[in-house]
């Protein structure tokens, strides 16, 4: 499956934004199904639900894994691997004849989806400088708001016109023809490959990172931020649907928005983040974000236990994300360029990680709740933090520039500093 090495030859960009939206297609698209599984399987709706949590865990954990074993053996082979484990374990969860199969096929669905959104970043970074790759990534992340945008509409009617099933199977189909896509189109980018001993080097290469204060600053910063994002996927159904008595499909209109807000901010950091720096405009971003969440508190607190008190100012917080996540993401990759899978896997694990636990906090802070202020609160919080991530950074590229580091990597972050200034 592999074609000649053509340096200098540049993946199709559409292809790399059809490789990330598989994983969000892939999470998405069977939730509608989800109550009448258990009645399909003879189970309870406990252990169905672990169909979604073993998906996240394989996703977060594959990431660690995919991001230096591209840096080792190259993008393309490591891409093609995990486009086959989804197809594959897309079918075993089509033919599932037990609930455990099905769990074990998201398992492994949720570990080969993971590699695209990985390695997409890292291959964007091969090919350009830490500007123009905010940039491109801005545009790929959109990927990860439309894909779980439609996918509940495509498994929704899926399931009423043919059965739960069929999502699984759209989810093969979609992957065989990313696959073929990558067979023919994908080349090399990573043209010098790093050695990888072992798990001992995978160890060596998260600790390098992390023991960057500039690299820890962008990767706490994009998982606190996606921390609140997820909170609020975790508990806004349950305060629309139960708190507010609203119906399941006016959720979903209002969350269109919340997705235009996102794309929104997406497109502004694309067009503008090579001009005025990446770090800048992460700070926009997250004061953005943080002066929105505080708005939605002081509404709770005011008793406005409506709908629109929570999406209106979720449109700004948004965008906010939409200028700080892939911006975030595109310094994370740009702090050793030799090891941008590496960074990639490990930003992306913390990001889905972190992501993970805020939607299972947050979704057990509401239950008990009569208002939204456990969610809106939570979200104050995880934003405040970002901005303080965010200032962590700007003080840790000061830092390095004024000690005299003397790698190009340094040099590049002190510009970049004094750009943002």
């Amino acid at each position: 499956m592999s074609l000649p090495d053509a340096r200098g030859a540049r993946p199709p960009f559409a292809m790399l934004v059809a490789v990330t939206a598989l994983g969000p297609l892939a999470l998405n698209i069977i939730m509608p199904s989800m109550p009448g599984l258990p009645d399909v399987f003879q189970s309870d709706y406990a252990t169905v639900q672990l169909t979604l949590s073993v998906y996240l865990i394989g996703f977060a954990v594959s990431q660690l894994a995919y991001g230096p074993l591209s840096d080792r053996f190259g993008r393309r082979p490591v891409m093609l691997a995990g486009l086959s484990v989804f197809v594959l374990a897309s079918v075993v969860c089509l033919a599932a004849p037990t609930v455990e199969v099905l769990i074990a096929g998201r398992l492994l669905q949720g570990m080969g989806s993971c590699a695209g959104m990985v390695l997409a970043r890292a291959i964007v970074r091969d090919m350009h400088d830490r500007e123009r790759s905010a940039t491109l990534i801005a545009y790929i992340t959109m990927a990860m708001v439309v894909a779980p945008m439609l996918a509940p509409l495509i498994g929704g009617y899926l399931d009423e016109w043919v059965g739960w099933w069929a999502s699984f199977l759209f989810t093969a189909v979609a992957g065989v023809a990313v696959l073929a896509t990558a067979v023919v189109a994908l080349h090399e980018t990573n043209h010098n490959p790093q050695p990888m001993p072992g798990i001992g080097g995978l160890l060596v290469g998260f600790r390098r990172l992390l023991a960057m204060p500039v690299f820890t600053g962008y990767a706490v910063q994009t998982a606190v931020t996606s921390a609140a994002f997820f909170g609020f996927l975790g508990g806004a159904p349950y305060v629309i649907v139960e708190i507010m008595d609203r119906p399941p499909r006016e959720y979903g209109l209002y969350f269109l928005t919340n997705a235009a807000g996102y794309m929104l901010g997406n497109l502004v950091a694309g067009k503008a983040s090579a001009r005025i720096g990446i770090d800048r405009m992460i700070g926009y971003g997250v004061c953005l974000s943080l002066a929105a969440a505080l708005v939605m508190v002081a509404l709770a607190l005011q008793g406005m236990v409506t709908p629109m008190a929570v999406f209106a100012p979720m449109v700004l917080f948004a965008v906010g994300n939409g200028f700080s996540i892939p911006t975030g993401v595109a310094g994370a990759v740009s702090v050793n360029p030799k090891l941008a899978g590496t960074a990639s896997g490990l930003a992306g694990f913390l990001q889905m990680g972190l992501g993970a636990a805020a939607s299972a906090v947050v979704g057990h802070l509401v239950e008990s709740a009569s208002t939204q202020l456990p969610l809106v609160a939570s979200m104050a919080t995880t934003s405040a933090l970002a901005v303080v991530a965010w200032l962590g950074t700007l003080w840790a590229i000061r830092r390095t520039a004024s000690v005299g580091a003397a790698t190009d990597t340094a040099t590049e972050w002190a510009g970049g500093a004094g750009r943002d200034s």
